[in-house]
This record gives structure tokens, C-alpha cells and sequence, in this order.
């Protein structure tokens, strides 16, 4: 049961990964598109900026969840580090029993967000509902409350092959 869900968060966070790297992307594309056209052409799109807007925000949604399952999200430590070790043991509990609180504050609240503005459009992409582009907030909250969960459960996975790409397997070491 533990290695199929390790499977699972690993897929998942290789998912997060791509998701976030494909945003940004696309972004790097989108941004010199809507330069040219606006320079070049003398007529600027009017769906570049708002599309590369929405890219940032799936980016930082979705890349902070991978980036809490990798263990390279943002920390001061100055007070945790000159803590006894048991008392460091309690602040970690700590620390994800209040990640936990922020991860499901953003799953409800963004769910409800997204329900409350369901029947507006943006303005500059008018097919596009206002709810789906506050969809990154309760999703990249969900999957960072799977990480903190796995974290809580089953100890640090920042060692994990998925996640450290540049281990080296006991099997495959070079002679």
C-alpha cells in the first residue's frame, strides 16, 4: 500500500513538474508573440498578456505543490535549527499541521471562488470563464495538501528518484 501511493505522489508530482514547465513555455512563447505583433505589426493582440497572466498563476500554483514535495520551497530556519531536537521534532509537526490549515483553506475557499465567479467571463478572452482561471488556487492547494499529508505520514520524499533527478541508483552506479 505505502509504494503504491509513493508511486502514485511520484506520478503525481512529475506531473506537477510538467504542468508548471509547459506554462512556462508557453509563456516564453506567448510574451516576444505579443511583443511582435504589437511592435512589428503595429497592432498588439489583445490575448497575450491575459493568457501568459493566467500561465503565471497555474506556474505558481502547481509548481509551489511540486516544489513543497521536493523540499526546495522557501524556509527560514534561523529559530528551527537552534532548537534542542526534540523541540525540533514539534516545530516540524507544527509547521505541517499549519501548512496543512493554508493548503485546505486554499482548496475550499478557491473552490468556492471559483463556484461564485463561474458565470463571469474575461473581458479579453471573452469564452473564457472567470471561475476556470481561479481553478490553480483549490488545485494547486489539493495537491499540496497530498504532499503535506505524505510528508505527515510516511517522512520526507525529497530523496525519491522522481524527485531527485541527479541520484544515483546503488545498481546503476558507474565504476
Amino acid at each position: 500500500m505505502k509504494n503504491t501511493l509513493l508511486r502514485f505522489n511520484d506520478a503525481l508530482y512529475t506531473t506537477c513538474i510538467w504542468v508548471a514547465g509547459l506554462a512556462v513555455l508557453a509563456m516564453s512563447l506567448i510574451i516576444p508573440w505579443g511583443i511582435f505583433t504589437r511592435y512589428m505589426l503595429g497592432s498588439g493582440a489583445s490575448w497575450p498578456e491575459p493568457v501568459a497572466i493566467l500561465l503565471m498563476v497555474l506556474f505558481t500554483f502547481v509548481g509551489a505543490a511540486a516544489s513543497y514535495r521536493a523540499g526546495a520551497h522557501m524556509a527560514v530556519a534561523v529559530l528551527s535549527d537552534r532548537l534542542p531536537p526534540a523541540l525540533q521534532r514539534y516545530n516540524e509537526l507544527l509547521v505541517q499541521l499549519l501548512m496543512a490549515a493554508i493548503a485546505l483553506f486554499m482548496t475550499i475557499w478557491g473552490v468556492k471562488l471559483c463556484i461564485a465567479t463561474w458565470n463571469q467571463f474575461v473581458s479579453a478572452l471573452p469564452s473564457l470563464r472567470v471561475g476556470i482561471t481561479y481553478a490553480p488556487i483549490p488545485v494547486g492547494g489539493f495537491l499540496t495538501l497530498i504532499f503535506i499529508l505524505e510528508r505527515l505520514f510516511l517522512g520526507d520524499q525529497s530523496h525519491r528518484r522522481a524527485v531527485n533527478y541527479e541520484q544515483v541508483d546503488d545498481s546503476q552506479e558507474a565504476l
